[in-house]
């Protein structure tokens, strides 16, 4: 039987890695999951890092936090590793046969941890979730195609240096990546594949586009009356849903989805209201957009986030950077249609006014637009055939065989 270990930061219900081991077990592939921090019960398919792991992440950060203490954070999160825990002596590292890597960041794995890995001679599959595996150390490079060539002179630093921290984030990774035949890359989305793609860094690597996978069991529709219900939600009003942890980050785009939903309302439209998860009670946005605010608070909860799917609506995802948001996959899977805008993989995801809206991008009047034709048209949301989980779980199937040979 063939033994895959992932190696991933958090352990959260609703993160990619966690969805595919349980898809791996339940197909018969012995799957365990690496983590730096748990977030969640006892599971035996998870192995979590001792108090030393946690430590070099903690004086990592400080470190890196100290490296970057000058940046420009309206472009984003920048990742420079400098410590990370060695794992490759683990029992379960040893005994694996595939090692998929996911997002290990934070103080959990550096360069050094990832060439000790490969130096065991296994296939190393690293999946892509953002941009930092092809860039000197942004998770998004928004109109910036230096990483097509040579990372240097950074935006996030803006101090005309040739040598920064992005160059040398990039030469680490092209050195690293040079020495080694055993690493492949998986991008969820085709827009970060064609990225890949143009990078120099991934040039000699191979590279395949798999989408993420979502279970069939939660993310599905149900009676919206009940999902009110359950969410003391009012039956008659038109729900809006929204999700972010931090309204303030440079990706999640609140701005434009503040201005759409003042649009809305001096346009006419007055029976919405506005649900947000992963944030509790906040003035900032309460007190900014005209209609009546219900705060969920963080979610990490797979039965809570269908529940609020099935609640709304409409979802809206006004995102400015994003790979293949699990967010949009599951409020279409649970068959409540998405507005967002026209930008990274979300046109994967949305086909324009048949399940969602896709708006210009950074225009607030047309994801007002976008979300007045779904709510006026009744658009019914639903997931396109390409991200079956049978069919994406194949695929991880077909690559695991095709690296193994």
């Amino acid at each position: 039987m063939t033994k895959v270990l992932q190696i991933q930061y958090g352990c959260s219900s609703t993160s990619p890695a966690i969805r595919l081991n349980q898809a791996f077990i339940e197909t018969g592939i012995e799957s365990k999951i690496l983590v730096l921090y748990p977030e969640r019960n006892e599971d035996q398919h998870v192995l979590v890092m001792g108090k030393k792991g946690r430590l070099h992440s903690r004086i990592n950060n400080w470190v890196e936090s100290y490296l970057t203490k000058n940046m420009l954070t309206n472009y984003g999160k920048f990742s420079y590793p400098v410590l990370g825990s060695d794992v490759s002596e683990m029992k379960e590292v040893r005994e694996a046969d595939v090692i998929y890597v996911h997002w290990i960041l934070n103080g959990f794995l550096n360069i050094q941890s990832l060439e000790k890995l490969a130096q065991l001679q296994k296939p190393i599959i690293f999946v892509m979730h953002d941009m930092w595996a092809i860039t000197g150390g942004c998770h998004h490079s928004f109109d910036c195609n230096k990483y097509t060539s040579q990372c240097q002179n950074c935006k996030f630093f803006n101090k005309n240096k040739v040598k920064d921290l992005s160059y040398k984030g990039f030469n680490k990774k092209q050195l690293f990546y040079s020495k080694y035949q055993n690493l492949y890359f998986v991008s969820p989305s085709k827009w970060l594949f064609d990225c890949a793609q143009k990078s120099v860094l991934l040039s000699s690597k191979p590279l395949f586009h798999i989408p993420n996978i979502i279970g069939k069991t939660l993310f599905k529709p149900f009676s919206r009356k009940v999902a009110r219900q359950i969410l003391n939600l009012d039956s008659k009003k038109y729900i809006i849903a929204f999700g972010a942890m931090a309204i303030t980050s440079p990706y999640k785009g609140w701005e434009y989805l503040k201005l759409a939903l003042n649009t809305l309302y001096k346009a006419g439209n007055r029976e919405i209201e506005v649900v947000v998860f992963g944030s509790g009670p906040n003035s900032k946005i309460s007190e900014s957009i005209p209609f009546k605010t219900k705060f969920l608070g963080f979610v990490d909860n797979e039965y809570t986030m269908s529940i609020i799917y099935n609640a709304a609506n409409v979802f809206v995802a006004p995102s400015l950077a994003d790979n293949l948001p699990y967010t949009i996959l599951e409020s279409l899977s649970c068959g409540t249609c998405v507005t967002a805008f026209n930008v990274g993989g979300i046109p994967e995801l949305i086909t324009h006014k048949k399940n969602g809206y896709l708006a210009e991008y950074k225009n607030s009047e047309d994801l007002a637009n976008g979300i007045a034709y779904c709510l006026k048209e009744k658009i019914t949301g639903y997931r396109l055939m390409e991200y079956d989980p049978v069919t994406i779980l194949n695929e991880h199937q077909e690559l695991i065989k095709s690296v193994l040979d």
